[in-house]
């Protein structure tokens, strides 16, 4: 029985709320109920179900992805850090081997599509070797806007938002926050052009076309 976010804020657990918080915090510190092995057992489960149980898959997968199910689906399969700081919106779709390390919360919006081995990593760790081997380390939430996509082995890392209707490329590493209707390439990516009239009308026809056939 997982907790909701307020019952999380209320935990009495000061490690798991530093590591919500974007603090540095140790995981081994956190207390027994608030870890991620629960998580973690329930997409071993998902993963090792035969691919055409698609109704059990999307059941399971709902004690996974809070928030809107309307014509949500992950194919499996995929990994995930805890498991429940995952929020989703309507008409989700995500390709197979993707990473949600939800270590801090992931929040994606309406109508988003995600490729193949997408990495959404909110955990980090400092670039100063001797704190990093104390076992200190962060985790940073990521937002997804509505209606973006994201292409196949896309990077996204802690603490970035990414703006509603854009596009990223494949094999990008976002760095940082992206804006609203642009295409995003590169490492680290950058914004290669915004999105245009012009890119609507042009698929607004091709998508005419396809109805017409």
């Amino acid at each position: 029985m997982y907790l909701n976010q307020k019952e999380y804020e209320m935990s009495k657990d000061p490690e798991y709320d530093r590591m919500l918080a974007g603090k540095l915090y140790v995981t081994d510190k956190i207390k027994e109920f608030n870890r991620e092995w629960p998580g973690k057992r329930l997409v071993q489960r998902i993963n090792q179900l035969p691919a055409d149980h698609v109704h059990e898959i999307i059941a399971l997968e709902r004690r996974i992805f809070q928030g809107e199910h309307d014509n949500v689906f992950v194919q499996p399969p995929f990994e995930v850090d805890y498991g429940r700081h995952i929020k989703v919106g309507k008409n989700f779709y995500c390709n197979v081997n993707a990473v949600f390390l939800d270590t801090n919360w992931i929040t994606i919006g309406d109508n988003v599509k995600i490729g193949p081995r997408v990495n959404l990593l909110t955990a980090g760790h400092p670039v100063d070797a001797g704190v990093r081997t104390d076992l200190l380390e962060f985790a940073r939430p990521i937002t997804i806007g509505d209606n973006t996509w994201l292409g196949g082995n896309v990077t996204v890392l802690p603490g970035v938002t990414i703006g509603s209707n854009s596009v990223v490329g494949a094999g990008a590493v976002v760095t940082k926050d992206v804006p609203d209707n642009v295409i995003v390439v590169g490492t680290p990516a950058k914004v290669l052009r915004e999105i245009t009239d012009a890119d609507r009308e042009y698929w607004e026809r091709q998508a005419d076309e396809y109805y017409l056939d």
